[in-house]
């Protein structure tokens, strides 16, 4: 297991050799929230007890959870990447959007296995 997954959340795991312990943080969303166990059932309880803490207070203070990965990111190409891009989008009668999108499928079902995300033909406008 590369990494703890728990209510559509996804936590990192490493270890530090100085403290002698497994420590990790959640990915995707803004603010930070962090855990720590020493052994890896001790960060897994550590971890679903931060989800559940943050997912609770933000109940109590009546705000909405953030949604990890919300699905639009900034990504910085080179000029003449993103022309070839917005050309290329133009011509397939698709969004720029879309074509990343259908890239990103391709590229990870091709060097991971275990991708479950299915490779679409690009939508036509």
């Amino acid at each position: 297991m590369k990494h703890l997954s728990y209510r559509g959340y996804t936590g990192t795991i490493e270890y530090s050799p100085e403290d002698e312990i497994l420590f990790g943080k959640v990915v995707g969303i803004r603010g930070l929230i962090s855990y720590e166990g020493a052994r890896g059932t001790d960060l897994e309880i550590d971890f679903k007890s931060v989800i559940d803490d943050y997912i609770n207070d933000c109940k109590e203070e009546g705000i909405e959870p953030e949604k990890p990965f919300k699905g639009n990111f900034n990504v910085r190409i080179p000029s003449q990447l993103h022309r070839e891009l917005a050309i290329t989008a133009i011509e397939l009668n698709t969004s720029q959007s879309q074509l990343i999108g259908d890239s990103v499928r391709s590229y990870l079902s091709i060097i991971n296995p275990n991708f479950k995300g299915v490779v679409k033909k690009a939508n036509r406008k």
